[in-house]
């Protein structure tokens, strides 16, 4: 997944202006088990009211060609990858 892809996702969904800052690492285990092992892309964000970042990663829509985009904010509690990768599990 490209990284302005990533981009014009959290612009549409948060209606602010996205800027690249890194692509992370992120595994994630749930009893011992993977869940998770993908990329998360982190961007600094302006015109939000709220937030200065977000973390954003996509994934395949079982039996489509298609692809949902997560694009989680950094506020309370959400403060790293790990953890919105974490609240988007739960959502």
């Amino acid at each position: 997944m490209s990284s302005s892809e990533l981009q014009k996702a959290v612009e549409r969904l948060h209606n602010c202006r996205a800027q690249f800052k890194e692509t992370i690492q992120v595994q994630e285990t749930f009893d011992g088990q993977p869940v998770w092992d993908g990329e998360i892309t982190i961007f600094n964000i302006a015109g939000h009211p709220t937030a200065r970042l977000c973390y954003a990663w996509s994934e395949p829509v079982p039996d489509s060609n298609r692809r949902r985009f997560y694009a989680v904010l950094h506020k309370h509690p959400i403060d790293s990858a790990q953890t919105a990768l974490r609240a988007s599990f739960l959502a």
